[in-house]
């Protein structure tokens, strides 16, 4: 192989790595309703809120105990050549003899004979044991279900107010992409004009009309505007990258975001009459006061009798799994904790206590919703009237800038002039831009803090 033939072997090879390395990427083109959807679906925090449900509900599973019975079956196997153990054994297993019917004068005390008793042959014997205990009365259990069954209410409505944490986030993260890219195409827009113009100043310049200061005041602001260009840059990258975070996304993907910061014409009617009653994470608050009262229940009743009944069948035999030795028992258990040195006294007064914390936690939850309300919904009336101003600002300074720079071709302008400008219109798009931004996010932040 010749050398020309090597170098445009290993050419098409790394040609051919970089696109199948590209092949795994993607760059998808997402509405804000796409990206909320797909965040619903694959994004991994939320998954693990669910997986909190499934938890609460398998905790729900368990407080059933307080009413059904529990049922065991066992099996032990024992050697022994104790005597008492041998004896209890042969008895168990009914297999113990003695003959007194063959020679009245000289009976057979068989496993009875003083010597056997004393000195017996070791006996493996075989115990299956059937028992079932059915719970008759569980004060703290019965509560204990009804506990389970408020927290697995709190945790669904823990797991809703999640998702809408999630759907927020993911709005503002393509909101904040959507921003950086009108960013850095006003940024773009202006580095262009002002390539223009450092041109014209550096033949202008070079021709003696302008100063050098003049000259390098344009060189200067254009350094700016690609520092600028630079900063916007990392935005997108970080937008892109929370993107890619709440949507499960490959790391090489790439999210194009459709649609646009969209200001409504008029003030939404929601806005007005917005309440955070009914709210999930108030909602999941609520709960779990219900959860503390349930708590405390549970606690005092622990100074009440547990009543439990019980049945077991057993069978001792020689083999595995016998049944030649058959018994069976039933019975019935009472437990009272009289005294238990105060422990039960101080998980009462801890679990009041509980309760109180949950009061306390839901009304300054409520509290803070409704100031969360007030500022969400000034921030959507100031950012709208920023729009109005921010618009009119844009015009005029496009306006004076074109003007400025007519006079500027023509000599007619200081360069500072055109800098001035130049700077007032660039920054009269970054604010416009950021009112829309704050508009669309201010929206989302109402109805995230309102109930649905």
């Amino acid at each position: 192989m010749t050398k020309m033939a090597t170098k445009r072997f290993f050419a098409l090879l790394v040609a051919g790595l970089a696109t199948c390395s590209q092949a795994d990427a993607a760059t998808m083109r997402l509405s804000l309703d796409d990206a909320l959807k797909i965040a619903r679906e694959r994004n991994t925090m939320l998954k693990a809120a669910r997986a909190k449900n499934d938890q609460a509900d398998a905790r729900v599973v368990q407080s059933r105990q307080a009413y059904l019975p529990k049922v065991t079956l066992s099996e032990t196997v024992m050697h022994s050549n104790d005597p008492g153990a041998v004896l209890v054994g042969k008895l168990q297993q009914e297999s113990a003899f003695y003959d007194f019917t063959t020679n009245p004068m000289s009976p057979d005390f068989g496993d009875f004979a003083l010597d056997k008793l004393n000195h017996p042959a070791a006996i493996t014997d075989f115990h299956t044991s059937l028992q079932v205990q059915q719970p008759i009365y569980n004060r703290d259990a019965i509560i204990g279900g009804k506990m389970a069954r408020s927290a697995r209410k709190a945790q669904g409505f823990m797991t809703d107010r999640a998702a809408e944490n999630i759907e927020l986030n993911v709005k503002k993260a393509f909101y904040g992409l959507i921003l950086a890219k009108k960013n850095l195409d006003a940024t773009e827009q202006s580095i262009g004009i002002m390539q223009r113009y450092s041109g014209e100043a550096a033949r202008g310049y070079a021709a003696g009309l302008v100063t050098k200061s003049d000259k390098l005041s344009t060189e200067v602001r254009l350094a700016e505007l690609r520092d600028q260009k630079l900063q916007i840059q990392d935005a997108i990258r970080n937008a892109q990258d929370a993107l890619r975070t709440m949507l499960a996304l490959g790391p090489d993907d790439t999210v194009q975001p459709v649609g646009d910061l969209k200001v409504d014409s008029r003030l939404p009617a929601s806005a007005a009459s917005a309440s955070a009653d009914g709210r999930s994470d108030l909602k999941a608050l609520e709960a779990f006061r219900e959860v503390t009262g349930y708590q405390h229940d549970m606690a005092r009743a622990q100074y009440l009798p547990r009543v439990n009944a019980f049945a077991q069948q057993n069978w001792h035999d020689s083999s595995f799994l016998g049944t030649e030795g058959s018994s069976w028992t039933i019975g019935l258990n009472v437990q009272w904790n009289i005294f238990d040195g105060m422990a039960t006294k101080g998980k009462v007064q801890e679990a009041k206590a509980q309760a109180l914390e949950a009061q306390y936690n839901f009304q300054a939850a409520k509290e803070q919703s409704d100031m969360e309300i007030a500022m969400s919904r000034r921030a959507l009336v100031s950012s709208r009237e920023r729009i109005a101003v921010t618009q009119k600002s844009l015009e005029a300074a496009k306006v004076s800038f074109d003007f400025i720079g007519e006079q500027f071709r023509t000599g007619m302008a200081m360069t500072f002039e055109l800098l001035m400008r130049e700077q007032a219109w660039s920054w009269a798009k970054m604010r416009l831009n950021q009112a829309r931004y704050d508009y669309c996010i201010a929206k989302s932040e109402l109805e995230y803090y309102s109930a649905r």
